[in-house]
C-alpha cells in the first residue's frame, strides 16, 4: 500500500481534529486493542492536538502535533499503528516471525508466503483470517512490517502454500520515509 507513497504526491490535505472526534478515534482504538489501554496516553496523549491527513487511495493518517505519524487506515478498514509506534510498543499486534530467507523479500514489499512462516525459522501467533499482524524476522530485534492475514494460522499450517500475509507497511516504504509531516 505504501510502496510508492510520498508526501508530495500522495497527501491531498490535512485538518486539525476536534476533541470529540479525537475521543471517538481513541475509543475505537481501545475497542480494537483493549490491552493497550494503560499505554494509550504515552502513545497518544489526551491533550495532544492531532491532525488527520487525507491521502490518495482513501488512506488516512493520524499525526501528532509534532508531525509523527501514529496510526493509519485504508477506507473503512481498522486503524493500524505505524511501524514507528510498533517499534516502541510491539505488543499492540499479534506477531508472525519469518525465516531469514524471507527478510530481503519483505523489505522489498513482497507478501509473506506460507513456507516463510512454517519453516524452522518461522513462528506464528494463533490468529484468524483478516487479522492485522506484526511481521518480525528470525534473529532480528525490531519489526519488519505490518500485514493482514489472508488465512488463519491453522490454514497456513495445513496448506503451506500461497500467500499467508498481505503486507501493508514495511521498513523503508513511503510511510516510513516520511518520518514526520510538516
Amino acid at each position: 500500500m505504501f510502496k510508492k507513497f510520498s508526501e508530495k504526491e500522495s497527501v491531498t490535505g490535512s485538518s486539525q481534529l476536534k476533541s470529540s472526534v479525537i475521543r471517538n478515534y481513541r475509543q475505537g482504538l481501545l475497542e480494537k486493542y483493549p490491552h493497550v489501554e494503560s499505554y494509550l496516553d504515552e502513545i497518544w496523549p489526551k491533550k495532544d492536538n492531532v491532525k488527520l491527513v487525507k491521502c490518495q487511495d482513501h488512506i488516512e493518517l493520524i499525526a501528532s502535533q509534532t508531525g509523527d505519524i501514529l496510526f493509519f487506515k485504508h477506507r473503512d478498514g481498522p486503524m493500524l499503528p505505524s511501524l514507528r509506534v510498533l517499534h516502541k510498543y510491539p505488543f499492540i499486534l499479534p506477531w508472525m516471525q519469518v525465516d531469514k530467507g524471507a527478510i530481503k523479500f519483505v523489505l522489498s514489499g513482497a507478501n509473506i508466503m506460507c513456507p516463510g512462516l512454517t519453516s524452522p525459522g518461522g513462528k506464528m501467533s494463533i490468529v484468524e483470517k483478516d487479522t492485522p499482524v506484526l511481521i518480525v524476522a528470525e534473529g532480528k530485534q525490531h519489526a519488519l512490517g505490518i500485514g493482514v492475514m489472508k488465512m488463519s494460522t491453522e490454514a497456513v499450517r495445513k496448506t503451506n502454500k500461497g500467500i499467508a500475509v498481505d503486507l501493508i507497511h514495511f521498513l523503508n516504504d513511503g510511510l516510513w520515509q516520511m518520518k514526520s509531516l510538516k
